[in-house]
């Protein structure tokens, strides 16, 4: 029987809150269920979620047991974490997460193995390699397409265009265009160290995929 790949989700947060009804005064750490079940429908795939460690633990000692690391999407990066402040109070974003996912992307960078960054996931190691973000598409770029509807939230859907040439379009047998579904406010600005773009919006030309050129 083949080895099974081992790959790591990072963990969403709900931090301490006082007034919730259960776990009062508890951080909860989390995955989101679809993601979970995508990477698992894959052959031979177990994952595994890597809470946040205590004072005590190193997260190289997560790295070194997996194959691979999935950054998933949730709550905005925090501006702090790109040296700005947030244009809104609602825009502060989750800087301890922030903290926590670049020193795991980095970790991962380290030991040389694969990264997949989906939503915030992508914004997060955009942030990681010194890029910048939009904190708010709909105030920063005018004339821009909604790319999060609250209403209707991950049936969102836009057109993107494929980088001719491009490691995303090669997967695709060669694809020029597509359309994706879309929850973002946040975007890519300016480009983190190394990273090339894969895909942009199709009307708007805003950053849709990166890869890292390492």
């Amino acid at each position: 029987m083949s080895a099974r790949l081992r790959i790591g989700l990072s963990a969403c947060f709900f931090h301490a809150d006082p007034t919730r009804a259960i776990f009062k005064g508890k951080t909860l750490q989390y995955l989101e269920q679809s993601i979970a079940h995508w990477l698992t429908s894959q052959p031979g795939v177990l994952a595994y979620m890597i809470p946040l460690p205590n004072a005590n633990r190193d997260l190289r000692e997560w790295v070194q047991d997996l194959d691979g690391l999935v950054l998933q999407g949730g709550s905005d990066v925090a501006p702090k974490s790109y040296g700005e402040e947030p244009l809104r109070p609602e825009w502060a974003g989750d800087y301890v997460r922030d903290q926590y996912e670049i020193e795991l992307f980095n970790r991962f960078l380290e030991a040389e193995k694969p990264v997949l960054g989906v939503c915030r996931g992508a914004q997060l190691m955009n942030v990681a390699l010194g890029g910048t973000l939009y904190q708010d598409i709909g105030t920063q770029i005018p004339g821009s397409l909604v790319h999060r509807d609250w209403n209707i939230y991950d049936q969102n859907f836009h057109s993107i265009d494929l980088a001719e040439g491009s490691r995303l379009s090669k997967l695709y047998g060669g694809l020029k265009q597509a359309k994706v579904n879309s929850v973002h406010h946040q975007a890519l600005k300016k480009l983190g160290r190394g990273l090339e773009v894969e895909a942009v919006s199709g009307k708007d030309k805003i950053v849709e995929a990166v890869r890292w050129n390492g």
